[in-house]
């Protein structure tokens, strides 16, 4: 969990060298699902939390593992895995959660692995390829980030969630609402 930590920190220096959105621009963070790597804009990202107990809620998405608490605030968490449709993996040491802000509500994302923090420049982001009906991903995915001879499929946090999913985000957040 050390990687986890000092991922933390670059976020949080990051975040902190300026309020000003500017020093956000182009830094994504990055994880690993299954063998593909994504980024999340660093403005999106809260923090990064160990695995931690998710209550489960009836009748929901596969993908909708649950809720946690955290501080004191319920989070829904969302498995990126089963959100992509790929197989379901067993949860490990290096499994965690990104907190990231979505339309205004916290959700909680469970990620195989951190990567790193990278810093993609605009003119290194290509629009996604279009397959026809293509894969299910690409629709979460709005382009992809050249990173020296690598790629990282950059997802938009605002479309990983439908519609029915956001009403049990919003429910989630209207207790905490409530509790305060």
């Amino acid at each position: 969990m050390e990687e986890v930590s000092e991922l933390k920190r670059q976020i949080e220096e990051s975040k902190a060298a300026s309020d000003e959105h500017d020093t956000q621009k182009g830094k994504y963070m990055t994880f690993k699902s299954k063998n593909e790597y994504f980024g999340l804009g660093i403005q999106y990202v809260n923090e990064i939390i160990q695995l931690q107990a998710i209550t489960a809620i009836p009748e929901t998405e596969d993908y909708i593992k649950g809720l946690i608490n955290l501080r004191g605030k319920v989070i829904p968490v969302v498995d990126v895995r089963l959100r992509f449709k790929q197989e379901p993996f067993e949860y490990n040491d290096r499994t965690c959660i990104i907190v990231i802000n979505i339309k205004s509500m916290m959700v909680g994302l469970i990620v195989e692995q951190i990567a790193e923090v990278v810093e993609i420049k605009e003119e290194n982001i290509l629009p996604p390829p279009t397959f026809g009906r293509g894969d299910v991903k690409n629709k979460y995915v709005y382009g992809i980030g050249k990173v020296g001879d690598a790629v990282k499929l950059l997802l938009d946090p605002d479309k990983l969630l439908n519609d029915e999913d956001l009403s049990v985000v919003e429910q989630a957040n209207e207790v905490n609402i409530d509790e305060e």
